[in-house]
């Protein structure tokens, strides 16, 4: 799965063939359709085991006393498992495009599930008085929305000094945290715990 990630990612969907996959793992085309049945089903697999990869990643975030230090690790959990699976993480969310392969809506829809740490969190934010109350799952989606533009903008290479993406992540977390009803002196404290120092705005 991950050569062939790695083959959608440098060279586009029209590289991605059993032939080259075969190639480039040292087996047959045989065993690709052995293991995989097709394409298809492929790809599918790869967007299924990336979320399960990000799942895991984030599930070794625990609760800790501070819900909003806990969404920020959340966030850093995200990011670098973006970073260490960076072209599964292309194909998780479609960003290589797939040509002819084709991915269902539920397919599409498969790695929602990732965001209920982040909904739990906020959940726990709101409920200690850190958070304006409001729609918990909401402004997970909020938050999930603006570090994967933040994390696509990294990985592309976007992001340099001044503005690299320390920085940018840094600035951004705080963003959402004050924006979701922390206080910004709280919210600094909690990323700081985590090793991420905002700065000056």
């Amino acid at each position: 799965m991950e050569a062939a990630a790695r083959l959608l990612a440098d060279e586009g969907p029209q590289a991605l063939t059993t032939r080259r996959l075969a190639a480039a793992v040292g087996s047959s085309t045989t065993a690709v359709y052995t293991h995989f049945g097709g394409m298809d089903d492929l790809v599918r697999a790869m967007v299924h085991e990336g979320f399960a990869r990000l799942d895991r990643r984030m599930s070794e975030v625990t609760a800790s006393g501070d819900p909003v230090a806990d969404i920020a690790a959340l966030g850093l959990a995200y990011r670098d498992n973006a970073r260490e699976h960076r072209h599964l993480y292309g194909v998780m969310f479609g960003g290589v495009g797939f040509g002819g392969f084709s991915l269902t809506e539920e397919d599409q829809q498969h790695g929602r599930y990732t965001l209920e740490p982040v909904a739990r969190a906020v959940s726990a934010a709101m409920a200690a008085g850190r958070f304006q109350e409001g729609d918990a799952r909401l402004v997970a989606h909020q938050m999930w929305i603006a570090l994967h533009g933040l994390v696509t903008l990294e990985l592309g290479g976007f992001l340099v000094r001044p503005y690299d993406a320390d920085r940018c992540f840094a600035a951004q977390v705080y963003g959402l945290l004050v924006g979701a009803g922390d206080d910004p002196a709280r919210a600094r404290r909690s990323l700081e715990r985590l090793g991420v120092p905002v700065g000056a705005r």
